[in-house]
């Protein structure tokens, strides 16, 4: 008899991602380690730091890392997306393994998009930093991959919780993380409910905000910091450019996450709480991380039960 194999699917949610860093120690922690792993975006980069015995050093560097750690890592070029990313996957590339998807030391995959046709492209074979860097590659933040002839971006845009592949590659039981179930309009929420540690935090992004948009002529950088400007001290202007960029995207990986649960639930579906993290706060790792530790432990319960299910 062929014993029961368990995946594990690592769902899309920029910043949000390290929150998988906790959901897979506190797994572990319960005795519960799986088989099969598969991510979309951040849920990629985390499954693959995972898959190849890497997770510890990631998490190091994720609770070390820093606002200007992170401003340092956007590569600004403006070249099919803000960011190019090469000092990122550089800086990735120690934490990381550097070989093919083939050789990891458990079976993983990786989901994107291909921008040419919209194909969801399931990455399961060669090497593994391209295959991250194609499935992290978010539309108007960092710029496509080219793999075989394709040039692909963010899996989230097709299937932000990939639950189809990990059933694909032979999983019994499927636990998904889920990083979207509370995002949709919490960056447009009024300023003055908003807790005072979340607003600071936000003037304190001004300045990547700023770095971003030197790379546009002198004219609209000084139009959009000015329309910014004004949102800050009017709470019924319209939303600034990167608060339309990030509800866009929120809206977007919430509409298509629910579809594609509706019709391929997973058997246990886990949602850390961290809508109140940006998109690109990823200096925010500690919180990220502790809330997807707290989760598991949350559904614990209906974890063991579906564990009992699988092996009766």
């Amino acid at each position: 008899m062929t014993a029961s194999r368990i995946g594990l699917v690592l769902g899309s949610g920029s910043a949000r991602g390290w929150a998988h860093i906790g959901v897979i120690r506190a797994l572990a922690d319960a005795g519960i380690k799986p088989d099969i792993v598969c991510g979309s975006s951040i849920g990629a980069l985390v499954g693959a730091a995972h898959a190849s015995g890497n997770l510890e050093v990631l998490e190091r560097w994720v609770r070390a890392l820093s606002f200007w750690d992170v401003v340092r890592l956007l590569d600004i070029k403006m070249q099919g997306g803000l960011i190019e990313g090469v000092t990122l996957m550089d800086s990735f590339r120690d934490k990381i393994s550097d070989i093919n998807i083939e050789q990891l030391d458990l079976p993983f995959a990786a989901v994107a998009t291909d921008l040419g046709n919209g194909h969801e492209i399931w990455l399961q074979q060669g090497p593994l930093l391209p295959a991250v860097r194609a499935a992290i590659a978010l539309p108007g933040l960092f710029s496509p991959t080219r793999i075989d002839e394709r040039w692909l971006v963010d899996g989230g845009l097709v299937n932000p919780v990939p639950i189809s592949l990990c059933r694909a590659m032979g999983a019994d039981l499927i636990i998904a993380v889920n990083l979207n179930s509370d995002i949709v309009g919490r960056h447009l929420a009024p300023k003055g409910k908003r807790k005072k540690e979340i607003v600071a935090a936000e003037e304190g992004r001004r300045d990547l905000f700023d770095q971003l948009l030197k790379q546009l002529n002198s004219g609209l950088r000084e139009r959009a910091i000015n329309a910014w400007r004004r949102e800050r001290g009017d709470a019924d202007a319209p939303p600034g450019l990167f608060e339309v960029l990030a509800s866009s995207i929120n809206i977007m990986q919430d509409r298509i996450t629910k579809s594609r649960m509706a019709g391929d639930p997973a058997d246990v579906l886990l949602s850390p709480q961290l809508g109140q993290l940006g998109l690109l706060e990823f200096d925010r790792g500690a919180e990220a991380i502790d809330e997807g530790a707290a989760c598991v432990k949350r559904q614990l319960p209906q974890l063991q039960q579906a564990l009992e299910r699988l092996h009766r």
